[in-house]
């Protein structure tokens, strides 16, 4: 199950640099035995000193029948969670995800929901009420009321800020551009033209007077970008860069030692495919390297056959400088043990989430401010925690499941249980 999943989401991927002769970054070393991180105000030893995960015991979601094909939350049907007041959160926590939940308020209150279940107006009160300090387990409890989407049962994966070696000039042992978006690539809002297809965006370029599919991986590997996006910088490795565009941000580390940080800008609109299971199913790992060092060996064990099977995943990601920390799919900055990213059908953009997991370090309040290629239907979230070595271990082996709780503004759903198709709220 680990190995199916480690490649699936957007990020939690573990990408051990390659030796380079006479590199000044060393390779890494594996991860210590512990990892100390904090969630909350509750140091949480993510693994224990015999290697162990802190294990936490989850919260039941309850059941419900969730209708065949349901794309959104609204269509999947929300009943009422338990009383925010007695989810048990902490006050760091609290804390910590009222700043997100108030960095996002601008975006939430602007974007269209399409999940069906809020509009920018119900979160005004929420979002004063943020900006006005004060207890923050409080302003959760009395702001926001607890609802469980369909069935309710959470899966989380994790990602990190990973750092991959890098330099602005093109020279021996750095020729994998890093490229920014192309000047031929088109978003559509397929909204614009039909009420039907609102929500709905697809990304192409034109040719010859006709909106086609933008270039694949191979096809942009294979030069097809030339005079059509600028070069960022150049990798030293197509590994550590394909594993970057997977985690969607990170930090290229130049041959003098600084460091150059690079974000999401967007992607190519093909579909995302994980590699690591497509190597489960092929029985190309042996005994042992069920990880995500002996995946990353293979590649590099068999450059040819690991370069056709990274090309699989037809999915490519555009890059654009940072001046500060990662920014999520909202364009704001996201922070590490608060920001998760979430299917926005399912979960309106810069919403708080209670995770009720099997893991104590995943266990707690998150805010939706990011989406991945994979983080697709109903309570799914990939977790993010940050850059360095405890974050990479913590993210790298991130598999939770329990229960999710989706904090909306008090009175959505007597609003749902009124005239909303497809919400069943319950007492």
């Amino acid at each position: 199950m680990a190995l199916a999943l480690v490649l699936s989401a957007c990020g939690g991927r573990l990408v051990p640099p390659a030796p380079v002769s006479g590199s000044s970054l060393p390779p890494s070393s594996p991860a210590k035995a512990t990892h100390h991180l904090t969630r909350g105000d509750v140091p949480v030893n993510v693994r224990q000193a015999d290697g162990r995960i802190v294990a936490a015991v989850p919260m039941i979601p309850q059941f419900v029948t969730v209708p065949v094909g349901a794309a959104t939350a609204a269509a999947a049907g929300v009943v009422a969670g338990p009383p925010v007041a007695t989810l048990p959160m902490t006050d760091v926590q609290a804390v910590a995800a009222r700043a997100a939940f108030a960095r996002s308020c601008p975006g939430l209150m602007r974007r269209v929901d399409t999940s069906g279940l809020t509009r920018g107006t119900d979160w005004q009160a929420a979002c004063a009420a943020a900006a006005m300090g004060g207890d923050a387990r409080g302003f959760f409890a009395s702001q926001f009321e607890a609802v469980q989407v369909g069935d309710g049962k959470a899966f989380a994966t994790g990602y990190y800020e990973p750092e991959i070696r890098g330099s602005l000039d093109r020279r021996p042992g750095y020729d994998v551009p890093v490229y920014g978006r192309p000047t031929d690539l088109v978003d559509v809002d397929l909204g614009q033209f039909s009420d039907a297809l609102k929500g709905k965006r697809v990304r192409g370029r034109v040719n010859g007077g006709n909106l086609v599919p933008y270039f694949d991986r191979t096809q942009i590997e294979e030069g097809a970008l030339a005079n059509r996006a600028p070069v960022i910088a150049w990798a030293a490795d197509p590994v550590e860069m394909f594993f970057l565009q997977i985690q969607g941000s990170g930090r290229l580390r130049l041959p003098d030692g600084s460091v150059l940080r690079i974000g999401y800008d967007t992607q190519n609109g093909r579909d995302y495919t994980g590699i690591g299971s497509l190597m489960r199913q092929r029985g190309l790992l042996q005994p042992g390297q069920a990880s995500m060092q002996g995946i990353v060996a293979w590649l590099r064990a068999n450059p040819e056959q690991g370069r056709a099977l990274m090309r699989e995943n037809k999915s490519f990601v555009f890059f654009r400088e940072l001046d500060g920390p990662p920014q999520g799919a909202m364009g704001y900055a996201v922070t590490g043990q608060v920001s998760a990213a979430t299917d926005p059908k399912f979960v309106p953009l810069g919403a708080p989430v209670f995770l009720s997991v099997d893991r104590a370090d995943a266990t707690g309040l998150w805010v939706a401010q990011d989406t991945g290629g994979a983080i697709k239907g109903a309570n799914r979230f990939d977790t993010f925690w940050g850059a360095g070595a405890g974050a990479e271990a913590t993210a790298g082996g991130m598999s939770a499941r329990g229960a999710a709780f989706l904090l909306l503004p008090v009175g959505t759903l007597a609003r749902l249980s009124a005239g909303v198709a497809g919400a069943s709220p319950q007492p």
